[in-house]
């Protein structure tokens, strides 16, 4: 899968909420009412990255959830990210 370029990473994500570029990822914060419903969510993205097989560094700090995104097989930022962020961001609030 090819990289995407600066340009259409930039353009893509002014239409994502808070997903953010640093580098070679991209990166996002959520924020829960608790411990169980981020744990509820993390769950929720396991299952889709397992599905994509494409899988998200995820740091968990009781009820906020960072997800880190790369293709790291490509060094970069792929379509498979930008999907996998946006099925993320649905999970948020099934």
């Amino acid at each position: 899968m090819p990289l995407l370029r600066d340009d259409d990473i930039d353009a893509r994500l002014i239409n994502m909420s808070g997903w953010r570029r640093h580098g070679d990822e991209i990166r996002k914060a959520f924020e829960f009412a608790g411990f169980r419903e981020a744990m509820a969510f993390v769950n929720r993205v396991a299952a889709l990255a397992e599905a994509a097989d494409h899988h998200p560094d995820i740091a968990i700090a009781y009820n906020r959830v960072t997800l880190t995104l790369s293709t790291h097989s490509e060094g970069g930022i792929t379509d498979k990210d930008m999907a996998l962020a946006a099925a993320s961001d649905a999970a948020a609030h099934p």
